[in-house]
C-alpha cells in the first residue's frame, strides 16, 4: 500500500477506533470485577519470561498457558510459570482453548499483527508488546480488526502506564518548564545484543532482532518507547523524519543497525532526537525535555527538573576558560520529581486487567500504538533509503 493512501485510511480507522468501539465495549459481556482473568503468554523469550512473574503477583490475573515454537524457550517459560500452566507449541491451538480470556503477545516483531488478529477473532483480549506491528500493511490490518470488535486491545509501551511519566506529562502540559522546544532521547548500551544459540540452525529464530525480515532493530525495540512518550506529550505526530545508522561496530553478519540517529520535526516546530548505541553505554536511557523555563530529565524510574536561571549567572571556569559564564543550576543537580510508582511493566498489566474489568479504553491503545508503529516504520524508511520522509 502506498504511504499516502495508508495515512488517509489509518486516519479514518483511528477515529473509528476511538469513537466507534466505545459503544461496542459497553454492549459486550466482559469479565466481572470479581472474576479471574485467565491469561496466556504467547512467546516465552526474554520479554515474555520477564512478564510471567508479574502475572502471578497481580490479583485477578491467572497465568493459564504459555506458548513458544522453540522447545527450550517454552521449557524456560513453563519453569517460571508453575506446574498448573499448560504449554503449547502452536498459538492456534492455544487460541482454541475457550478458558483463555486474554493473551500477552511477546513474539518476534513481524508476527505481532497476524497473531493479534487471530486472537481477536478468537474472542480474546490482547496485550500486544511493542512495537505494535511491523510495516504499514500490518499496522493497517490490525487497526481495522480492533475497530471491528469489542475486545480490549492494549499496546505494550509500558512507560505509558508509569505514574511517574504520567505526572511528568501533566507537569509539562501545565507549563512547568514553559514552551517546549526540543527533546533529546537516548538509549545507549555496550554489548552485541546477541542471545546464545544452542544450535546454529536456530540463529535467525533466536537472534531475530538482527535481521530485517523479522525486526525493526534498535528503533522498534528501544527508541519506540521514547517516540511514544514524545507523541504523548505533544499530542501530534512528526511532520518529517530523517536519520542515519549503520553496522559500523559489530561486524557479525547482522542486518539491523548497531547504531541509529534520528531527527523528528513536528508540526508545532518542536524537534526530537533519538539515538541508540551498542558500543558505548554512557548515560544509558535518558529523555530530556527542554522548555524555555526549564528542563526535565527522565530515566527508567526517576525524574529531575532543572529550572532556567535566567540572568542569574556567575563567572566561572568553563571548558578551561577562566571568566566564562556558568549557569550553576544547570551545572549541578536538578530537583527530584517525587512520585510513588511501581515497575511500569507491572503497572501496565494492572492497567490491562482494569480495562478488561471496567470495559474501558487502555491508555496505551491501538491508536497510540499505531501512531508509534508508523513512526518506527517511517524512521526505518528514512535510514534504509537515505531519505527525508514526510508523514
Amino acid at each position: 500500500m502506498k504511504r499516502r493512501k495508508f495515512i488517509e485510511n489509518s486516519a479514518l480507522l483511528s477515529s473509528t477506533v476511538i469513537a466507534g468501539t466505545s459503544g461496542l465495549w459497553a454492549a459486550s459481556n466482559v469479565t466481572g470485577a470479581n472474576d479471574r482473568i485467565n491469561m496466556a503468554v504467547i512467546g516465552t523469550g526474554d520479554r515474555g519470561q520477564g512478564m510471567i512473574p508479574f502475572l502471578s503477583q497481580i490479583e485477578g490475573l491467572h497465568l493459564a498457558a504459555c506458548c513458544d515454537v522453540l522447545p527450550f524457550r517454552l521449557d524456560e517459560g513453563m519453569a517460571k510459570a508453575g506446574t498448573k500452566t499448560k504449554g503449547y507449541t502452536k498459538y492456534e491451538s492455544l487460541l482454541n482453548n475457550k478458558n483463555i480470556d486474554a493473551v500477552l503477545i511477546a513474539t518476534p516483531f513481524n508476527t505481532h499483527s497476524q497473531i493479534a488478529i487471530d486472537a481477536l477473532d478468537a474472542g480474546k483480549h490482547v496485550y500486544c508488546e511493542k512495537t505494535m506491528a511491523k510495516g504499514l500493511d500490518g499496522i493497517n490490518a490490525l487497526v481495522a480488526k480492533v475497530s471491528e470488535g469489542s475486545q480490549i486491545f492494549q499496546t505494550g509501551h509500558q512507560y505509558h502506564s508509569s505514574r511517574l511519566y504520567a505526572h511528568v506529562v501533566e507537569l509539562i502540559k501545565k507549563g512547568e518548564i514553559g514552551k517546549i522546544t526540543s527533546f533529546e532521547c537516548q538509549w545507549n548500551r555496550n554489548g552485541d545484543w546477541r542471545r546464545p544459540v544452542p544450535d546454529p540452525s536456530l540463529e535467525r529464530a533466536v537472534n531475530w532482532r538482527m535481521y530485517r525480515e523479522y525486526s525493526g532493530g534498535l528503533t522498534a525495540e528501544l527508541s519506540s518507547h521514547q517516540i511514544d512518550f514524545v507523541h504523548w506529550v505533544l499530542g501530534e505526530n512528526p511532520a518529517k523524519i530523517m536519520g542515519a545508522g549503520g553496522v559500523n561496530y559489530w561486524k557479525d553478519g547482522r542486518e539491523t543497525y548497531d547504531n541509529t540517529h534520528l531527527i523528528f520535526e513536528y508540526p508545532s516546530g518542536v524537534k526530537a532526537t533519538f539515538r541508540c548505541l551498542t558500543s558505548n553505554s554512557l548515560g544509558d536511557y535518558q529523555i530530556k525535555v527542554h522548555g524555555d523555563k526549564g528542563t526535565i530529565l527522565l530515566d527508567y524510574g526517576k525524574a529531575w527538573i532543572y529550572y532556567e536561571g535566567g540572568d542569574q549567572k556567575e563567572m566561572g571556569d568553563v571548558d578551561g576558560v577562566s571568566g566564562a559564564t556558568a549557569n550553576p543550576q544547570m551545572q549541578g543537580y536538578g530537583k527530584p520529581i517525587e512520585v510513588s510508582h511501581m515497575d511500569p511493566s507491572k503497572q501496565a498489566l494492572i492497567d490491562f486487567r482494569d480495562s478488561i474489568q471496567n470495559n474501558s479504553m487502555p491508555i496505551s491503545n491501538v491508536k497510540t500504538g499505531a501512531d508509534t508503529a508508523k513512526a518506527v516504520q517511517l524512521s526505518l524508511d528514512a535510514m534504509y533509503k537515505n531519505e527525508i520522509v514526510s508523514w
